[in-house]
């Protein structure tokens, strides 16, 4: 699959960007956010805890972190002026390579704190992109982080042409007048050449969807369940047990970019694919929600969600309501989905009880150890498939069919008596029509 060319008599080529600039010069930072009057402090904090997960994800040092309360963001600056200029100050004195914002800056706010302030500013959206980068491995995945890098930094190119000026100084003809800097001519040659791309990608992209739209119809008898949830939510775990896939697991933030997809084996033996998926993160970049359909389509063509949720985080709510956000935003709300608090092994012995009043629905699991991987095994039969427990009494005459129950039920218990042999089963509601006759 790696030298396969999606893009028909043209190859795309993915070269190093400037992203890696990150990692190379630019290894220490301080993070700040805005505090709405509608956020707790608790909810503050919690946020910028993500943040700084996140930039250690991106390998960057955190040295300081600062909220300010505000009702909106400046529309110039994004924080308040005598804020940043405090900050300015203080990482100057602590050496901070860059700030981070714990949010999207549009390309004016960004450019205006690096002129007013000298600050060299990323926003969290940024890191994001970096870590996707940085993890991608398929072909597939390159192109959909390139994508929604092209699309980011699209608007932003005033911004990264006015640094290039900066550093080389102004440009002078032989009279000693000033001209139009290098940066201002590029601009209009730079974003010819992005359009370009991300008309390439797009059309690569296109046709990886129809690729597993082949694949998909190939498989149609094959009902479809895919893992959803917030990254490090322990998916990929659960993955590996449920299918010995073997799949990467790192207590890291998105493991998994690509989407793998195994054969689940469940007791009736009905044919069953099972996808994991990448985690989903709050304030989730728009650009990598449009750029990752391809990805995201296994999600919006399950027949069956299953919702992993850490309930070691004391968050785990919240991010079960910003999981149901992003399922909403890929149109995959009305898919059915079973909630799996993952992680209990981590959470005092007490705690389940209580989660199991407020979601009595839910399944409780240790994906590590195995524990209740049996309950969620019945609970998928049930809700997929529809599966009842049935008393049956079969004649001698029929024993064909008790043969044919053993391929595709779960025999609970097998008696043979003189008038007949007695069965319970687990069986699909597509195939009760079967014994319907021999119900006792």
């Amino acid at each position: 699959m790696e030298h396969e060319n999606y893009l028909g008599m043209e190859e795309y080529e993915l070269e190093p960007e400037v992203w890696e600039e990150v990692e190379k010069t630019e290894q220490t930072a301080f993070l700040a956010t805005i505090g709405t009057p509608l956020e707790t402090d608790k909810d503050i904090e919690e946020s910028l805890n993500e943040l700084e997960r996140l930039a250690e994800t991106a390998g960057i040092d955190v040295l300081g972190v600062y909220r300010q309360r505000r009702s909106t963001p400046d529309r110039a600056t994004y924080f308040g002026k005598g804020f940043l200029t405090e900050l300015s100050q203080k990482m100057m004195q602590a050496q901070a390579d860059l700030l981070i914002v714990n949010d999207e800056l549009s390309p004016s706010q960004a450019r205006n704190i690096e002129r007013d302030f000298q600050i060299k500013v990323i926003d969290r959206t940024e890191v994001i992109l970096y870590i996707f980068h940085n993890r991608a491995k398929t072909r597939e995945a390159k192109l959909q982080v390139r994508l929604a890098e092209l699309e980011y930094q699209l608007p932003r190119l005033k911004r990264l042409w006015e640094h290039f000026d900066k550093e080389r100084g102004g440009i002078r003809n032989k009279g000693g007048t000033a001209t139009r800097g290098m940066g201002e001519k590029q601009i209009e040659i730079d974003k010819r050449l992005i359009t370009d791309n991300i008309r390439k990608i797009n059309k690569a992209i296109e046709s990886i969807q129809h690729q597993k739209e082949t694949q998909r119809k190939q498989r149609e008898k094959a009902r479809k369940i895919c893992l959803v949830g917030y990254t490090n939510a322990g998916k990929s775990t659960l993955f590996n047990y449920l299918t010995q896939a073997g799949v990467l697991v790192e207590d890291k933030l998105f493991a998994t970019l690509d989407s793998t997809s195994r054969q689940l084996k469940l007791s009736t033996g009905y044919p069953v694919v099972l996808s994991d998926t990448v985690g989903f993160i709050s304030k989730l970049p728009h650009h990598l929600i449009a750029s990752f359909k391809a990805t995201l389509m296994e999600v919006q063509d399950a027949d069956l969600l299953l919702h992993i949720v850490d309930v070691s985080d004391e968050r785990f709510e919240y991010y079960i309501q910003q999981v149901n956000t992003v399922l909403q935003q890929i149109g995959a709300d009305s898919i059915p989905q079973i909630i799996i608090f993952n992680k209990i092994d981590k959470v005092d012995s007490m705690f389940p009880a209580v989660v199991k009043r407020r979601y009595p629905e839910a399944i409780l699991i240790s994906a590590v150890n195995g524990t209740n991987i049996d309950k969620l095994i019945a609970k998928i039969e049930e809700v997929l498939l529809g599966n009842k427990n049935l008393k049956l009494k079969i004649p001698y005459d029929k024993t064909s069919l008790v043969s044919k129950l053993h391929d595709i039920a779960e025999i609970l218990n097998e008696d043979y008596k003189e008038d007949g042999i007695y069965l319970e089963v687990g069986i699909s509601k597509d195939d009760i029509y079967l014994v319907e006759n021999y119900v006792i």
